[in-house]
């Protein structure tokens, strides 16, 4: 049974035709990726916004909640959870305290430092935020069986190592 034929598809026969001195097979991949991309972040963005929450309020608080109780973290952790500036973070801490979402209070560890913590509001909402995340990925990835699913998790994990082992040394 032949596969359906995509958007991808098309391009890369153009490109072969247009520039049949270059090898355009990364496209086959890669755009389809980027397309992909695409796809899942205005899922991300419908799912957020059931909730009443921006992609941004939504790594802060996911960064929060996987910390485990009680769900607080230093402003510089955040900093690396988020790869956002310090000034950055402060203004997010203060919009997501204004709306109760989290509050802040000082580190009994070091006198000059601050924690911030999710509030049982915040939690709710990343909670439910996070679970109408899940449903829509899982409608996203519903056309690949359990293997499949495993198998391309596997690949894209392989492609993705060496960027993030340069990262993390940055």
């Amino acid at each position: 049974m032949r596969q359906a034929e995509d958007e991808v598809d098309r391009l890369v026969a153009a490109w072969k035709q247009e520039r049949p001195d270059l090898d355009v097979s990364p496209l086959q991949v890669l755009s389809r990726v980027s397309r992909l991309s695409r796809h899942l972040e205005r899922a991300r963005r419908a799912s957020f916004a059931e909730h009443g929450l921006e992609s941004w309020e939504f790594d802060v608080l996911t960064a929060l909640r996987r910390s485990g109780e009680p769900y607080e973290l230093s402003p510089g952790a955040l900093l690396r959870a988020t790869l956002v500036t310090s000034g950055t973070m402060t203004n997010r801490i203060d919009r997501l305290a204004a709306t109760g979402l989290v509050t802040r209070h000082p580190d009994p560890e070091d006198r000059r430092g601050v924690l911030v913590r999710l509030t049982p509001s915040g939690l709710e909402r990343v909670d439910a935020a996070f679970t109408g995340l899940l449903r829509r990925e899982q409608e996203l990835l519903a056309a690949l069986g359990k293997h499949e699913q495993q198998a391309l998790s596997g690949l894209l994990r392989t492609l993705l190592v060496p960027f993030d082992a340069s990262d993390s040394g940055a």
